[in-house]
């Protein structure tokens, strides 16, 4: 089977992917967003990417999704929902990119799902986010409504800082995204969900650092997580419609829990693959040749 693989660069998922399709007899054609190109008003609508059509793949995989204007994502947003309404199979879909890629309707959803999310206050208002820092605990967490790895993440237990950082975002024209500081263990677990199952999990290990995410320095080793964790990883990813997602788990300090603080519908699996020794790229084309 013919996979098309967009992605922003041939880094080391797409090398793995290619290794899993050579094993597996399949074929994989890395192709960046900026060579898509769609068709209107003819007999027979195009998408292409890199000089073939996607219609005639087995299946589209989304691989990255690499930073652009405002009309560029939104483009390539709709390049999707039209790939998926003329019958091509896209792991993830849009709908499920959409979604996770805003960390805020993410939390609405898994919300809305009935599972745990930390309480959490969006607003664009310097004096609403200060008035959030207090009633939230005066220890929060500052994200980017979009972002990834932790990067861009600050967590504030000042009010002087607090009202430091609030009006420098509002006065970037920044959504404020405040969210309350769970006191964790000092480890979370991270749950790789493929077609309604777990197939990976490990827990992510901070010594340094208020962050768990491996990017950060987090040491990853492999667990088995108990039932009730595997089905909550499997709701969230359900409640987002994502195939393939990365499901983030916290527990608090005294056992509530867990949360479920974050949703990657673009997972990346080296740190799960060298700690549990599953080869995630294998089982996923195993997964999406499966299907029609």
């Amino acid at each position: 089977m013919r996979f098309a693989v967009l992605t922003s660069s041939k880094g080391w998922h797409v090398r793995d992917l290619e290794r899993a399709a050579r094993a597996a007899g399949h074929d994989i054609v890395p192709i960046s967003f900026r060579l898509l190109r769609a068709g209107l008003g003819e007999a027979a609508p195009r998408t292409e990417g890199g000089g073939i059509s996607l219609r005639e793949t087995g299946c589209v995989l989304v691989r990255t999704l690499p930073p652009g204007s405002l009309e560029q994502i939104v483009f390539r947003m709709d390049f999707l929902h039209r790939l998926v309404g003329s019958g091509v199979r896209v792991i993830n879909g849009p709908r499920a990119i959409e979604a996770c890629v805003d960390k805020f309707l993410a939390s609405a959803r898994l919300e809305a799902s009935g599972l745990l999310v930390p309480r959490t206050v969006v607003c664009e208002d310097s004096e609403a986010a200060l008035d959030a820092f207090h009633r939230l605990g005066r220890d929060v967490v500052v994200k980017p409504l979009f972002g990834s790895l932790g990067k861009g993440m600050v967590r504030v237990n000042d009010e002087e800082l607090a009202y430091r950082t609030f009006t420098t975002l509002e006065r970037l024209d920044a959504v404020l995204y405040v969210q309350e500081f769970i006191h964790h263990p000092g480890w979370d677990l991270r749950a790789l969900v493929l077609g309604g199952e777990v197939i990976a999990a490990m827990r992510r290990r901070s010594t340094g650092d208020w962050r768990t995410n491996v990017a950060q320095g987090a040491a990853a080793e492999p667990v088995e997580l108990s039932a009730q964790e595997a089905r909550l990883a499997v709701a969230a990813a359900r409640a987002l419609d994502a195939q393939v997602a990365g499901i983030d788990l916290l527990y608090g300090p005294d056992g509530r829990g867990p949360y479920v603080i974050e949703a990657n519908s673009v997972p990346g699996w080296q740190a799960i693959s060298a700690a549990t020794g599953v080869d995630v790229a294998a089982r996923l084309l195993a997964f999406a040749a499966s299907r029609p």
